[in-house]
C-alpha cells in the first residue's frame, strides 16, 4: 500500500503518516498529482493539529484507511498554478481546510455550502473522484482545485491562520447563520478548547456579551482575563446556573464528551438557540418540554462553505482574531497527540512544516 502511494502520482511528496490504529506517526514517502488546469500547487509551511486528526489516527470513528496523512488546517505559499486558474498566482499565501472537492452540482454546492454536499471529499482519508486517496497537510506539498483554496490576507501570519481553516470556520459559521453576530447579544460558549476559545474570540469581535460555561473552575481566570469573556459559569454549580437561567440569546456548545443538555437549555431566553458543534460518541438525552416552553431550538453545524471560509479569514485579519497556538516541530507530533488527548494545549498545536519537515536521507 505504501509503495503504491509513492507511485500513484507523478510528483514525489513527503510527510508523516499513521500506519495503524496505534495512532503513531512516522515519515512517509508518497506522491501528489500533477498540477491540473484548475489546480493550485503550494509548498506547505504550517499545519494545525485538529482533534479529529487524533480520532482519525486511532480509527476511533471506524472509518480510517491506512496509511493516513492527517491535517486539514494547512497554509503555505503557491509554487505553481494551472493554465485556467484565475484567483491565484505563484507566491500567493494560501490555505486549504477540511474539503478538497464536492459534486459542484447539488443545491448545497450551488448555495456555496460545499460542507453539506452529500458527495464532498475530505482533505485526507477520503477518495477523489478518480479513486486516488487524499493525503493531508502533515506533508511538504499540496495540490488542490482553486475553488477549495483560500487566500490568506497579508496581515494574518500563516501559523495563526492555519487553525482558522477548521476551528475558526466551525464557530464563525453558526454565529453568523443563527444571527448571534449582533452587538449586544448574550452568547454562551460551552467548553474552552480549540473550538471554544475561537468561539469566544469571534463572538467578542461581533460585539457580543460572552459567557463561558465550563466544568473546570480553574479556567475562569483564563476565560475572562486572557480571552476577554465577560462572565463565567461553572456548569456543576446549581446556584450559578439557576441565577443565570433565561439570560442567553444563544449557546455555542463545543463539547464532544457526553454531557447534559437540560441545564444549557435552561440558560436560554425564549427563542434561544443551542448549537451543537461537538460530536459525542453516544446519543445525548434531549428533553422536549423545555424546548416547547420558550420556542427554543437545538441545532447543529459543520465547518462552513468555501466562500464563507474566505469571509471568515478576511474578518479575522481585519479584526485581529487569532487562535492561541503552540508551534511545534514535526518530530514532536506524537507527543503533541498524547498531550491533545489529555487536553494539555492552549489551544491549538501548529506544526512548523516549512522549517522542520525534512525527507529521510
Amino acid at each position: 500500500m505504501a509503495a503504491q502511494a509513492e507511485l500513484e502520482h507523478p510528483r514525489k511528496a513527503f510527510g508523516w503518516a499513521v500506519r495503524d490504529p496505534s495512532g503513531f506517526l512516522s515519515p512517509f514517502n508518497f506522491s501528489r498529482r500533477e498540477t491540473g488546469e484548475k489546480d493550485v500547487a503550494f509548498k506547505v509551511l504550517y499545519c494545525g493539529i485538529c482533534h479529529s486528526d487524533l480520532h482519525k489516527a486511532k480509527n476511533e470513528w471506524g472509518t480510517s484507511t491506512y496509511p493516513l496523512v492527517p491535517g486539514h488546517e494547512v497554509t503555505g505559499v503557491v509554487t505553481e498554478v494551472g493554465s485556467k486558474v484565475e484567483k491565484f498566482k505563484v507566491g500567493d499565501k494560501v490555505g486549504v481546510g477540511c474539503l478538497v472537492d464536492s459534486c459542484r452540482s447539488c443545491q448545497n454546492c450551488s448555495d456555496n455550502l460545499e460542507n453539506y454536499c452529500p458527495q464532498y471529499t475530505l482533505t485526507y482519508d477520503a477518495k477523489y473522484k478518480d479513486g486516488s486517496i487524499t493525503y493531508g497537510g502533515y506533508s511538504d506539498s499540496m495540490v488542490a482545485d482553486e475553488h477549495f483554496v483560500v487566500r490568506i490576507p497579508d496581515g494574518l501570519p500563516l501559523d495563526a491562520a492555519a487553525p482558522l481553516l477548521c476551528a475558526g470556520i466551525t464557530v464563525y459559521s453558526p454565529l453568523r447563520y443563527f444571527a448571534l453576530d449582533k452587538p449586544g447579544l448574550h452568547v454562551g460558549v460551552v467548553g474552552l478548547g480549540g473550538l471554544g476559545h475561537m468561539a469566544v474570540k469571534f463572538a467578542k469581535a461581533f460585539g457580543a456579551n460572552v459567557t463561558v460555561i465550563s466544568t473546570s473552575p480553574y479556567k475562569k481566570e483564563e476565560a475572562i482575563q486572557h480571552l476577554g469573556a465577560d462572565s463565567f459559569l461553572i456548569s456543576r454549580d446549581q446556584d450559578q446556573m439557576q441565577a443565570a437561567k433565561g439570560t442567553l440569546d444563544g449557546i455555542i456548545d463545543t463539547v464532544s464528551g457526553v454531557h447534559l443538555l437540560l441545564p444549557l437549555i435552561g440558560l436560554l431566553k425564549s427563542h434561544g438557540k443551542l448549537v451543537m458543534l461537538g460530536a459525542p460518541e453516544k446519543p445525548l438525552e434531549l428533553p422536549i418540554f423545555p424546548l416547547l416552553n420558550g420556542r427554543k431550538i437545538v441545532a447543529g453545524s459543520l465547518i462552513g462553505g468555501i466562500k464563507e471560509t474566505q469571509e471568515m479569514i478576511d474578518f479575522a485579519a481585519k479584526h485581529n482574531v487569532k487562535p492561541d497556538i503552540e508551534v511545534i516541530p514535526i518530530d514532536y507530533v506524537n507527543t503533541a497527540m498524547e498531550r491533545l488527548q489529555k487536553a494539555d494545549v492552549k489551544y491549538r498545536f501548529v506544526i512548523d512544516i516549512g522549517n522542520t519537515l525534512k525527507p529521510s536521507p
